[in-house]
């Protein structure tokens, strides 16, 4: 990352999106002195505001955003200034029509919502420029901006265009990436279906075709989208590099629900990693896929704080049924969040639309306005995040790791594979799932991170993989950690080609294991373990070599086949689970992992209470988030930072509430001692 010093301020930041251009100058007043109650000190402005600030091209019209940065200064609140450029102004697409994305088919995409451009296209690229220029020239030293937002969830509309301008630029990625055409052809494997490119005018984006399209060619296409993406956020930082010296953000997305970004890539093109959240309204463990999300986000950031850019108060308005949320949740889920990492936590947005798409979608000051629960809520918020203040740029402690790739992500999914029930996020969230409620934090890392520091290693379908990230995960073992790969593992290198000689291809030297068939299973169909697991989707003819053989198959198309093993590797072990286990099955064998590694929760706790330990040299703070019904009692000792309250060996949280303690003496406890009653 660029080197600004630190963007934190000088406690947790609290804030929203502030889309004053939306409201009459009266209520602008009004807005700053509800922030100011509510304990607001941080609002990002201007994220949709292109079409304003340029009305007409090369024509700039700044007094409004003038005095709305003023008025926020005078009353105290702190600015993230956006590059504006997140969706082009109608006349743009009128002048310039080339400028519209198409899809796969050919059907162009229009503007009328948001984003309703091309990534590739040199005139938007022009014309955005400029508009960060013109804004960033004017506003550089304005006293209230301490942080630049560029664009806006880059890619969540538009990450795929197939237009002409489109091929024209994956053509010239492919030549950066491969030089010359026989390496392309090589990479690619284009003797199959007589694909063999003479020339670099025959190749194009994978549009729609008469059957399934070259998966290389898929899955480099995936990755030339992304990096045009990054190109945009690159080309906005470079003009901000010159004329501001505040630090640069830009609000990742980063969830099992945005899947064709790699921001592992991304994160060295910040000052400050931020991320967008929003819970799975349809999802009654949606507070699971949320600390999912924010583990997630802490390991893009190397394991430093982060930014909560955008969460909601309540219901969105743009899933299938939108649900408010319950008493309490707001808290919850926003302290969450800061327990895994975030030093500050905004929300979409301050006030909530009259008109426009979102005008449904939750906001800190509802339509009914501030004599609300929500805005209650809200106000309770914001004096629990004074009261953490102490807690800003502390790291979290975590003894075990998932790997993740988006690359392997993109792969595992693609066409004509041995079962479309086989998904990158469902192993992930279920063998996160069994961490989460076994107490134990977790960093989502990317395969190329140091693992040295970890007492667990766990590798859900890591279906592409690197040679080198393959080797770092043998040395790690070799060195005396514990592993675990799934099934559907190794299989492929970075061009999708099959690693030959028996799968799990990568792995199957640390694993002790050969494969020498796949037998998907029928959708429904279920097998049992000589344990007493049951299992579905997957199964396969797998060989021990080397490996103990920990459970077989009883029944289904394999009978007295291996299921599950372990391999010893030097000073380490490396697991094997080869088909898809039920989820009480999924937690004994993580509860027997995290036993073999050493791994400890920081305070032995019962399940549906998350306990999250973020330490600074020699100070530690336990946040404790309970989602059950009912009462939990903790051995903690300390002070507990939201009601002052001193505990020496006990602290009481009641249902559904939160505790945050200044630890007085910080002693791990070994899974399953009985130090916590529900």
């Amino acid at each position: 990352m660029r080197q600004h010093g630190t963007w934190q301020g000088d406690g947790i930041f609290y804030g929203a999106d502030y889309n004053p251009e939306q409201w009459p100058e009266e209520v602008w007043a009004e807005d700053v002195a509800l922030m100011r109650r509510a304990g607001v000190d941080l609002v990002s402005v201007g994220i949709f505001s292109w079409a304003l600030l340029e009305p007409a091209p090369g024509r700039y019209e700044f007094g409004w955003l003038d005095r709305a940065l003023d008025v926020l200064h005078d009353g105290g609140i702190n600015v993230d200034l956006a590059t504006a450029t997140a969706s082009p102004p109608p006349w743009l697409a009128h002048r310039h029509p080339e400028t519209l994305p198409r899809t796969a088919d050919g059907t162009v995409l229009w503007p009328g919502g948001r984003q309703a451009y091309c990534p590739s296209s040199p005139v938007f690229r022009e014309r955005s420029l400029a508009v960060v220029e013109a804004v960033a020239g004017r506003y550089a030293e304005h006293p209230a901006v301490v942080m630049w937002h560029i664009s806006n969830e880059l890619g969540c509309h538009n990450v795929h265009c197939y237009c002409d301008v489109s091929a024209e630029a994956f053509r010239r990625w492919l030549r950066e990436r491969y030089g010359d055409l026989d390496t392309l052809n090589a990479a690619w494997g284009t003797t199959f279906w007589s694909q063999r490119y003479g020339d670099w005018a025959e190749i194009n984006p994978p549009r729609s075709a008469p059957t399934f399209a070259n998966p290389t060619q898929q899955l480099d296409f995936l990755r030339f989208s992304s990096d045009e993406q990054r190109a945009q956020l690159r080309a906005e930082r470079e003009v901000l590099a010159r004329l501001v010296r505040q630090p640069v953000t830009t609000n990742f997305m980063i969830g099992t629900g945005i899947k064709y970004l790699d921001y592992h890539s991304w994160a060295s093109d910040v000052d400050v990693v931020s991320n967008d959240h929003y819970l799975t309204a349809a999802d009654p463990l949606s507070h699971l896929g949320l600390a999912l999300a924010a583990d997630h986000t802490r390991g893009v950031a190397g394991g430093e704080p982060w930014l909560l850019m955008e969460h909601s108060t309540s219901a969105v308005n743009w899933q299938p049924r939108n649900v408010a949320k319950t008493a309490g949740q707001l808290r919850r889920n926003s302290l969450a969040h800061v327990a895994r990492g975030a030093d500050g936590v905004l929300f979409f947005q301050w006030r909530a639309s009259r008109a426009g798409a979102e005008k449904f979608h939750s906001a800190l000051v509802p339509h009914a306005g501030p004599d609300t629960k929500v805005f209650r809520e809200v106000c309770q918020l914001g004096a629990d995040l004074k009261a953490l203040a102490e807690v800003r740029g502390s790291r979290v402690d975590a003894e075990v790791a998932i790997l993740f790739d988006w690359e392997a992500w993109w792969g595992v999914e693609l066409d004509s594979h041995p079962s479309v029930d086989v998904t990158y996020a469902d192993r992930l969230r279920a063998l996160y799932g069994a961490l989460w409620r076994a107490g134990v934090t977790t960093d989502v890392v990317h395969p190329s991170a140091d693992l040295s520091g970890y007492q667990l290693v766990l590798v859900p379908t890591l279906y592409l993989v690197r040679d080198a990230d393959a080797e770092a995960l043998r040395r790690y073992v070799d060195g005396g950690g514990t592993a675990l790969v799934t099934y559907f593992s190794g299989i492929v290198d970075e061009h999708d080609h099959i690693r030959l000689g028996g799968y799990p291809g990568a792995f199957r030297d640390l694993l002790g294991v050969r494969t020498e068939e796949f037998f998907p299973l029928r959708e429904g169909e279920r097998v049992r373990l000589d344990d007493g697991a049951t299992a579905d989707v997957w199964t396969e003819w797998l060989h021990p070599e080397g490996a103990e053989v920990l459970a077989s198959y009883a029944d289904g198309p394999l009978p007295g086949v291996a299921a599950l093993t372990r391999h010893r590797v030097g000073r380490g072990t490396a697991w094997y689970v080869g088909t898809r286990l039920d989820e009480a099955a999924t937690d004994r064998l993580v509860a027997r992992l995290l036993a073999e590694a050493g791994a400890r929760p920081p305070v032995a706790a019962p399940t549906g209470v998350e306990v999250v330990r973020r330490r600074d040299g020699d100070r530690s703070w336990l946040f404790v988030i309970n989602h059950t019904d009912a009462e939990v009692r903790l051995d903690v000792t300390g002070t507990e930072l939201l009601g002052g309250a001193r505990c020496t060996g006990e602290l009481r949280v009641p249902a559904g509430e939160v505790a945050v303690v200044r630890e007085g003496h910080v002693g791990a406890v070994p899974l399953g001692e009985p130090t916590a009653t529900a």
